[in-house]
């Protein structure tokens, strides 16, 4: 009988999912992890079986943490585009105001991986379709509410949105705020 994790899981994977996301999948080496989390290669390994693995639940992490945070920016009250402008702001804010300029872990995943790792391309993928249904749903709503066009197709919108978040959350590496605030009212145009 092995001995007893003494380590919450979910906390560890928080902290891994900071080391990959700092230092790419590639760069991130099993001693790094060990460091970000506190505890020993051995016994990582004996959790969650190996650094891919362990990536994986990394990305999951994301995924849950990002979904929530877009769907309750963009719940509160305000016309859709008062609301994805807030997000999208919320975005560049919270990668410019980092310790390091580190972009998004699904943009950064999709650039190193995609493509080339078929469960880091799907899971970057169910991250895009989650946003998108999300920036759908408040396009819709925005039609309901009249503050959006009638004839404004949400979905194309959506995509639309998701790939502005996505080349904004590259560009925060290396443009300054102002201008990715440009970018953003540049892209809301269309609401």
């Amino acid at each position: 009988m092995g001995r007893p994790r003494n380590f919450e899981a979910d906390t560890v994977v928080a902290r891994a999912m900071e080391a990959f996301w700092t230092n790419g999948y590639a760069g991130t080496s099993p001693a790094d992890l060990a460091e970000a989390t506190g505890v020993a290669k051995g016994s990582l390994y004996n959790a969650f079986g190996s650094k891919r693995e362990l990536f994986g639940k990394a990305l999951d992490h994301y995924s849950r943490a990002g979904a929530e945070l877009t769907e309750e920016c963009l719940d509160r009250p305000g016309t859709a585009r008062e609301r994805i402008r807030a997000y999208l702001v919320l975005l560049v804010d919270a990668d410019l105001d980092g310790p390091v300029r580190r972009g998004c872990l699904a943009v950064n995943t999709a650039l190193e991986l995609g493509g080339q790792d078929e469960e880091a391309t799907r899971a970057v993928r169910r991250m895009e379709e989650r946003t998108i249904e999300l920036l759908t749903a408040r396009i819709e709503r925005g039609r309901r509410d009249g503050d959006v066009a009638p004839g404004v197709d949400a979905k194309a919108q959506a995509r639309f949105l998701m790939n502005t978040i996505a080349g904004l959350r590259v560009m925060t590496k290396t443009l300054d705020r102002a201008d990715l605030y440009g970018i953003i009212d540049t892209a809301l145009a269309c609401l």
